[in-house]
């Protein structure tokens, strides 16, 4: 793998130039997250140690069962959150000229006016954002989100916001459409035909798609099937990738009926392989803690990615990835560099806490080939 790193990062170098020129859309979502760790035990006003792990916490709830219990919080941050901004954010600092069109409130919520800055424009679809929660462990992340507010998204509002020609007119220079957060937005499938009639379907040429649905296993499987119906159709306006993490890929195979995968490279291969067959998509793309996958009409490809084990944020790590992943489709990368490409902008973003800009995600590709990435 590190022959492939190398030529990732020299290709990097090479076509920073290209990546300037690279127009995305991405939308819908957009939330306030509010970051926090779970207080194990205070030692003063200044020193915690705080619960390090999701079996843990879990102790600790389980524990409370039958009595009142209480946990001290700390808010770490308050951040620009949702998908659209994360990937938009991932995309922007590598360069990309970027449209945004999310939830991000009215007037916008100031969290969100630095990640605008960033953007080429930003438009902000109604009144109201979404709202998260975000427990933050040395293993993962457990996120609590407000969405019943979301439900404005709707037909309705999509009439007021399409009428003005804007998304329409991002959309004919794009070569690539992120579309993110189905699940905690419940019109959104009808949404998605009503872009597909009176945008998709006025395009000239034929973008790629990229979907990130979220975790989709609190809808009905009715609901995920008509969606998945829907995003199927977008196959006749461009080219349709589905991204997403482990759980839901498990979440969409549950529904097609195909077996479930653990986090090995053949398995989830095996299983991102059968989910764009039945569906007849372009591609689909896995990304889990330690590896990713990606089918294509080339076959599979798995690769490791550059674990960190401490990591110094991990809420919006798949976003980055999303993010290096798209780009590396835009520039007509090779499936293997790609789905590197996006394993890198994850692994840059939890070591610090931030997007990565092209040169530093170069470099930081080169020191992974030479096994330094920490």
């Amino acid at each position: 793998m590190a022959n492939a790193l190398e030529q990732l990062a020299a290709a990097l170098r090479a076509r920073g130039s290209e990546i300037g020129k690279l127009e995305v859309v991405a939308g819908f979502d957009g939330f306030v997250d509010e970051m926090i760790s779970v207080v194990e035990e205070r030692a003063s006003l200044e020193e915690y140690r705080r619960v390090e792990t999701i079996a843990r916490f879990a102790e600790l709830i389980a524990g409370a069962a039958g009595r009142s219990s209480l946990r001290e919080i700390v808010l770490t941050s308050v951040d620009p959150g949702g998908c659209a901004v994360n990937f938009g954010d991932g995309i922007a600092s590598l360069g990309v000229r970027l449209d945004v069109f999310a939830t991000l409130g009215h007037p916008r919520h100031p969290a969100f006016d630095a990640f605008a800055t960033k953007c080429r424009s930003c438009t902000s679809w109604g009144a109201s954002v979404g709202r998260t929660l975000a427990l933050e462990f040395a293993d993962g992340k457990y996120m609590l989100s407000a969405t019943s507010q979301l439900a404005e998204l709707d037909e309705a509002l999509m009439d007021r916001v399409l009428a003005d020609g804007r998304f329409l007119e991002a959309c004919k220079g794009a070569g690539l459409i992120a579309i993110t957060n189905w699940t905690l937005y419940p019109h959104m499938t009808r949404c998605w035909r009503r872009m597909q009639r009176d945008v998709f379907a006025r395009l000239e040429h034929r973008p790629w798609f990229f979907f990130d649905l979220v975790d989709p296993r609190s809808r009905s499987k009715t609901d995920i099937r008509d969606m998945l119906n829907a995003m199927r159709d977008f196959e006749k306006h461009g080219r349709v990738i589905l991204g997403g993490n482990l759980n839901e890929a498990n979440a969409v195979a549950d529904v097609l009926g195909i077996a479930h995968a653990d986090e090995q490279p053949e398995p989830v291969s095996r299983q991102a392989h059968a989910i764009r067959e039945k569906l007849g998509i372009s591609q689909v793309v896995t990304h889990c803690v330690k590896i990713a996958a990606l089918a294509d009409d080339r076959g599979t490809a798995c690769v490791s990615g550059p674990f960190c084990a401490q990591p110094k944020k991990s809420v919006g790590a798949g976003d980055r990835f999303n993010a290096g992943f798209c780009v590396g489709q835009l520039l007509g990368l090779p499936s293997e560099q790609r789905v590197l490409l996006g394993t890198a902008a994850s692994g840059y973003f939890v070591r610090n806490a931030r997007s990565a800009n092209a040169t530093e995600l170069a470099d930081f590709v080169a020191a992974w080939a030479k096994g330094q990435a920490d």
